[in-house]
This record gives structure tokens, sequence and C-alpha cells, in this order.
């Protein structure tokens, strides 16, 4: 196997295992939902919970669970054919997809399993001013999708930068 795939693989794998692990977790160990446990103060807490829709709550109505299952596959696709795209020094672009991927298929197990939803557990907050609950598949999720989001948007300005420096030279070297 490539480093690439080595990088990959390794980072795909340990994202999905340890979602798949903290939840099951969470699942035996925070019963019964939405009693929340206090690991530093009210500041964050484990809470048991359940999500049938997406990301932050969001609904597609009673079928939003195949709606996310569908949307989850396309995105896998997209990113299989980014991660082909890819050089393989480009490290940091191969491990924002791999957390992509990994964070995906961790809430598309849980999607597929159960039609309670994905398991959330992860509490953040203060008093009564609380995030939404979340699990490690949608840290990685948005972590992975910060840093692409990063990636592409650096070397988009870099890419603009090196035209108009080479727009410039060739305008100047242009006889009149």
């Amino acid at each position: 196997m490539s480093q690439r795939a080595d990088r990959f693989w390794t980072i795909f794998l340990t994202t999905v295992l340890a979602d798949v692990a903290s939840k099951r977790f969470a699942v035996s160990l925070l019963s019964p939902p939405y009693l929340p446990h206090d690991i530093i103060d009210d500041v964050l807490r484990f809470t048991l919970a359940y999500n049938p829709d997406g990301a932050m709550s969001f609904s597609l109505g009673p079928s939003s669970r195949w709606w996310f299952v569908v949307l989850s596959l396309g995105t896998l696709f997209v990113l299989a054919y980014m991660y082909r795209q890819t050089p393989r020094e480009d490290r940091m672009q191969i491990a924002s997809i791999a957390l992509i991927c990994g964070g995906a298929v961790g809430n598309l197990l849980d999607r597929v399993r159960s039609a309670r939803g994905v398991v959330d557990f992860i509490d953040i907050g203060i008093g009564t001013h609380r995030f939404w609950t979340f699990n490690l598949a949608d840290l990685a999720v948005t972590l992975g999708t910060a840093m692409l989001t990063w990636i592409l948007c650096v070397r988009a300005a870099t890419e603009e930068r090196r035209a108009h420096a080479l727009a410039t030279t060739r305008a100047f070297d242009e006889p009149s």
C-alpha cells in the first residue's frame, strides 16, 4: 500500500472505530436518554440523545433517515474522487478527506442500524445556553471540512496570485 493510502486508512479507521466505541460507551453508560452527566461542571456534559435528522437536527421530513443515507453515500463518492485526485504529498488534504469520510461512515452506520437515529452525547454549553449535542463523527466531519475548506481556499488564492503575477509579467514583456 502507498504512503497516501496508509495515511488515509489509518485516519479513516481510527475515526470510525473511535466513533463506534464512544457511541457504545454512551448507550451503555449514559442511559436513560436526555439525562445530563456533568463532566466539567455544566460546561461539558455527556447526555445520551438520538438524532433521526441531520446536523443540528436539520430535518427533511418523515423520510429524513433515508435522505441522509443517500446524501452520505453521495458525499462519500465525491470524496473518493477528490482523494484519487489528491497528490500523495498533500498530507493535509488526505487527512481532511479521511476525517470527513470516517465521520460520515460513523453516522451512516447509526442511520442504517436504527430508526432512532444517530447517537449523540457530547453536550457543551454554559447553564441553559447549550450547543447542540454531537458525537465524535460530527467532530471529525466538522474538523475535516474546516481543514479542507482552508486548504482549498489557500490553494485558490495562491493560484489567483500566480495568475495575476504571470499576467502582469506578460504585460511588461510585450513590446509597446
